[in-house]
């Protein structure tokens, strides 16, 4: 019985599939069902039970993942341990970021980091929220930066920074002329949202009861255009097929202006910004560091408007180091 073999049947156990638990563990499927099969063998039992679609852990398997993770987890507090022994900012540090964030934050926070902490290297990639947890969890990553609300068991969120939601149209929209908008005021318009799995879809779709209102099946009524990436939804709102709701950095003018776009404060409506880490993870001087990168980064270097660059506001008050 090895970790390695324990670590392979909590994550099959989660993902209820060879071929995504392999991807996620970085190993073949062959050489994941025969490690599997192993520790079955070796323990004299099966863990899981397997159908042609599905993979699922036998009454008996449950508890004994159950065990396997409880077993990880104090395994990763002793290397944690080892690692807190030695300088907190002279080790890499792995942040996970919601998509919706990455493409404003990283660009800035990467080189201010490396400033601060010049040997705590920085590796940072963009995946879902429930990704994000996952990989916290299991210890892929040491800090995620997500929108609230979020919580997990033995997870500190800290909340960093509230940004306004703003509403993007075209220039020759009716609701162009406004200085804010109401929700109201679009409420019947045809929306763009990001597709699902994105945390910034369910927080749009809650300011408004109309656009969740269920038919008799308990189905939605209201159909939405969706796209991948803040992106992809900036094109098709400049092809006229809608108006859309995103972050304020998503939405800086000198950004929109080439798609001949506008974009006007939606009022009372914001995200808040938070990083999460877990309870257990010994370098708090890291974790420090990176709060305050962040916090600086949103501050000083992004300077987001939907104003004239002459009137510009910044999402955050400039903290000075």
């Amino acid at each position: 019985m090895t970790l390695t073999e324990l670590r392979y049947i909590v994550i099959l156990a989660e993902e209820n599939h060879f071929g995504r638990t392999a991807e996620r563990c970085h190993v073949s499927q062959p050489t994941l069902s025969i490690a599997v099969r192993k520790l079955e063998e070796e323990l004299g039992i099966e863990l899981f039970e397997r159908t042609k679609t599905k993979v699922q852990p036998t009454l008996l398997g449950e508890k004994i993942v159950a065990q396997a993770k409880l077993l990880l987890a104090n395994t990763a507090a002793i290397k944690s341990l080892a690692d807190a022994g030695k300088d907190q900012l002279n080790s890499p540090l792995a942040l996970g970021t919601i998509f919706t964030m990455g493409p404003y934050l990283l660009p800035q926070l990467i080189p201010h980091l490396k400033k601060q902490a010049p040997n705590m290297s920085l590796f940072a990639q963009e995946d879902f929220t429930e990704s994000l947890r996952k990989k916290l969890r299991d210890g892929a990553l040491d800090a995620i930066l997500v929108s609230l609300p979020f919580s997990e068991s033995d997870v500190v969120t800290q909340e960093l920074f509230s940004e306004p939601l703003v509403v993007l149209m075209p220039q020759n929209h009716p609701l162009a002329r406004k200085d804010e908008i109401a929700i109201a005021d679009i409420a019947r318009d045809d929306l763009l949202l990001m597709g699902e799995g994105h945390c910034l879809r369910e927080q749009v779709l809650s300011l408004c009861p109309e656009w969740r209102e269920p038919g008799s099946d308990g189905q939605v009524v209201r159909k939405f255009t969706e796209g991948n990436s803040l992106e992809t939804v900036r094109y098709m709102v400049a092809a006229g097929l809608g108006v859309s709701i995103l972050p304020r950095s998503a939405a800086e003018s000198n950004t929109c202006a080439p798609l001949k776009l506008v974009a006007r404060p939606l009022v009372g409506a914001n995200r808040k910004l938070a990083l999460a880490w877990r309870a257990s993870f010994p370098r708090h001087k890291a974790i420090d560091v990176l709060r305050k990168s962040i916090q600086f980064c949103s501050g000083a270097y992004w300077n987001f408007t939907t104003e004239p660059d002459s009137a510009e506001q910044t999402m955050l008050p400039i903290q000075r180091w």
